[in-house]
């Protein structure tokens, strides 16, 4: 049986002419004509009672109708499925760095799956580097990197993470309003070093200084430079997001210092030039600073 010619029996139903239907449905009247007269042959009854240039369902018409309405809406419904299928994702590959695996994605994957209920995500955390060369590569869909530029990449800024300096709940320096940097050269550091750009500025702050700081112990990881210090091994420089949860727990402190101006971790979002814009724009709708 021809969905078109059902298609046409419900429509003249709804519309109760045939000419009006050929209009809805960019045809000829005759092309109308011909599949209703397909279906009656198919079923074998007369659907229509003609009167004039209207028309009216016979009782046979009247006792297929639901059914009609019915085939059409399941062939409707699994069109739309199907047409959505193939604009909605159905796997995303995500590159990010340590501190975006951590500190944003957490919070951003279930959003993303409440949007798109059937997505699967792939999750890969690596350099900036790596990861720009794998959505160059077509082996990521979109990256959250540092800020870089490529021009095969559409990068946009995510995310300005300041970093700031902390310090445990009882350290001398809490409370203080401003701290010079000489004040802080005898204090025991604990120094997070994540190779970024940014960092480097962090290093230029000491230079001015007539002796070096006094590191005891460095790591390239976050979570635990964070730990060292809330156990009381020292002060440490660390992006907001890390220790967001510790500060509104009063468990670490910032200690602004004199002079320095703000420095801070920028995020970007990278993919291929004129794809994935519509998860893009997903991303940048829910970020949260």
């Amino acid at each position: 049986m021809n969905i078109e010619n059902i298609e046409a029996f419900v429509y003249v139903y709804h519309y109760g002419s045939f000419n009006k239907v050929a209009e809805v449905l960019f045809l000829s009247q005759p092309s109308v004509t011909a599949r209703i007269q397909s279906l009656e042959r198919e079923l074998d009854i007369r659907l229509f009672d003609r009167l004039g240039k209207q028309v009216q369902l016979t009782e046979k018409g009247r006792q297929f109708l639901p059914y009609a309405q019915q085939l059409l809406q399941v062939y409707q419904k699994g069109k739309q499925h199907i047409q959505r299928q193939r604009t909605d994702p159905h796997e995303l590959r995500l590159g990010c760095t340590v501190s975006a695996s951590n500190y944003i994605l957490p919070e951003l994957l279930p959003k993303l799956k409440d949007q798109y209920p059937g997505i699967q995500i792939k999750l890969t955390t690596a350099t900036t580097d790596e990861i720009m060369s794998k959505v160059l590569n077509k082996e990521l869909d979109i990256g959250f990197v540092r800020n870089i530029s490529h021009p095969n990449l559409h990068s946009v800024k995510y995310y300005q993470d300041p970093i700031r300096l902390y310090a445990y709940a009882d350290h001398p320096l809490v409370g203080k309003e401003e701290v010079s940097l000489d004040l802080i050269v005898d204090q025991p550091f604990v120094f997070f070093e994540c190779g970024s750009l940014d960092w480097l500025r962090i290093h230029r702050l000491f230079q001015s200084l007539d002796k070096p700081p006094a590191i005891e112990i460095q790591t390239d990881n976050a979570e635990t430079a964070k730990k060292l210090v809330l156990n009381k091994a020292g002060i440490c420089f660390l992006p907001g997001l890390c220790v967001d949860k510790e500060v509104r727990e009063q468990l670490l402190y910032p200690v602004d210092l004199a002079g320095v101006a703000s420095v801070a971790l920028q995020t970007n979002l990278i993919s291929l030039n004129g794809e994935q814009s519509e998860l893009v724009q997903f991303f940048l709708a829910n970020r949260s600073g």
